[in-house]
């Protein structure tokens, strides 16, 4: 029988440091603010006016990942990426990396499912890797949220949450028993769409040349990301253990027999709340978001290269991966690891 194995994870984050005190600077913020609400002491953001886009974040990303791995760029037969800051409205970032990688004239799929991109896009590896259609999937999570945020008192409530980075891993084929993806969910609810989005430029809201408009009728919450912020904690705090439970039974497992749980870094009082409802140790559980905020697609993939470069994982341990985020998407991903 065939298993979908992860045999290596990178990551990369920008050098520059962004903390509560330096956004306090520039908008009506202050670190205990931030900290109470989210959790969050720092994140990083790439250089302004640098032009350092996803893309370049994955790249490096993921070279890490296949170095970890032990193979080339020539290994890999397929690629997923997962972003909701891609480098252009099209075409998608996957193709990008496929060029900078010097990979073969290998397929490139692009997921957006912002802060589920990465348990979709894994999901979706997985799925691929079972049926035997591939044997090497790189899966990348990457974000440049830097670029679009609106630094001002009236997108505090954002803007102070996200940050930049990139993290990748490689899925291969494996007979090895033991080890592998053991169960995957995936769940949507567009009734609450425009609870978390950005709805500017689309078919919806019109194009670039609104800008360009005298008088134009564009809202900051039209161009910049908007957020239900406690309508999206409410549900974040329902969907995550109803996932996590769902994806342990799929595996007759229970939640005391997880080894790690990796869960979005979209808040820390999120985490901290299904941490209790599932009754796991502090030493199961692992959060980065108090130096990285939170960084969509690529928050698991970077808490799972921190995990495993701090030797938290081991062979065979038992694995919990759970996103929530815009659209409203969710899902899991159960593994040994």
């Amino acid at each position: 029988m065939i298993n979908s194995i992860i045999t290596g994870v990178g990551h990369y984050v920008p050098e520059r440091v962004v903390t509560n005190f330096d956004l306090a600077k520039v908008m009506d913020t202050n670190d205990e603010w931030i900290q109470e609400r989210t959790g969050i002491v720092e994140r990083r953001h790439v250089e302004t006016d640098s032009k350092v886009s996803s893309t370049d974040l994955g790249v490096i990303a993921a070279k890490n990942a296949l170095e970890d791995a032990g193979i080339t760029a020539q290994d890999i037969d397929f690629i997923l990426f997962a972003t909701l800051s891609p480098d252009y409205y099209f075409p998608g970032n996957g193709v990008l990396v496929q060029k900078e990688l010097g990979c073969r004239t290998i397929g490139a799929m692009d997921i957006r499912n912002q802060c589920s991109g990465f348990v979709y896009a894994l999901s979706t590896a997985d799925a691929f890797i079972k049926a035997g259609v591939y044997k090497n999937i790189l899966v990348i999570g990457a974000e440049v949220h830097s670029f679009g945020l609106d630094m001002s008192d009236e997108g505090r409530g954002v803007s102070v949450i996200f940050g930049d980075g990139a993290g990748a891993v490689i899925v291969s084929a494996s007979e090895e028993e033991g080890r592998g993806i053991l169960s995957t969910n995936l769940h949507s609810e567009g009734e609450f769409a425009e609870e978390l989005a950005v709805t500017f430029p689309g078919t919806k809201t019109g194009w670039s040349d609104e800008l360009l408009k005298e008088g134009n009728t564009l809202t900051k919450k039209e161009i910049y990301p908007y957020m239900n912020g406690n309508y999206v904690f409410k549900h974040a705090v329902t969907r995550f253990p109803e996932s996590i439970i769902e994806a342990l039974s799929a595996a007759n497992k229970k939640p005391e027999d997880l080894d790690l749980f990796i869960p979005h870094q979209a808040n820390l009082r999120i985490s901290q709340f299904v941490q209790k409802q599932l009754g796991l140790p502090d030493e199961k559980v692992y959060n980065n978001i108090m130096r990285f905020g939170n960084t969509t697609a690529a928050s698991i993939p970077i808490a799972l290269s921190e995990a495993k470069q701090e030797g938290k994982i081991k062979k065979g341990d038992l694995v919990m991966m759970t996103a929530f985020g815009a659209g409203f998407t969710w899902g899991s991903v159960l593994m040994n690891w």
